[in-house]
């Protein structure tokens, strides 16, 4: 099956350009490519030849900790969240007073906890945005 003609032929790449560069050029070529939103250093090439924008992804390494952080929050919130769930199940089957009070005494303490994680976790998201997002 032959291939499907191009809707706009001015873009089709018809030209063959052949070059020889460096190890430190190749070098910086491909450091883009890996960083970049191009496939391959013919592609890097191309745009930088021609002038498009490149799009670079960073990766902020200080970031590393408040998002192990909040990851491990997240954890424990789910953690307690299935407690909750457990406790709730259990006060609605057991129809004893003495001990449905019990069961409320454990929510009161896991919403507890969960107040705190949830404080901390907006601590580190109140951090995060100071950080990041403008002041307007």
């Amino acid at each position: 099956m032959p291939r499907k003609k191009s809707s706009n032929p001015q873009e089709l790449l018809t030209h063959f350009v052949r070059t020889r560069v460096t190890n430190a050029v190749y070098g910086r070529l491909e450091k883009i490519r890996k960083s970049g939103d191009c496939h391959t250093v013919g592609e890097v090439a191309r745009k930088l030849l021609s002038k498009e924008k490149i799009t670079v992804f960073y990766k902020d390494m200080t970031l590393n900790a408040a998002m192990e952080e909040l990851a491990l929050i997240r954890k424990e919130l789910r953690s307690i969240g299935i407690n909750i769930n457990q406790v709730t199940k259990a006060f609605h089957s057991d129809k004893r007073t003495s001990y449905q009070i019990i069961h409320v005494k454990k929510l009161a303490e896991l919403y507890k906890t969960v107040d705190a994680k949830t404080a901390a976790a907006l601590s580190l998201i109140n951090q995060l945005a100071e950080k990041w997002l403008p002041r307007s």
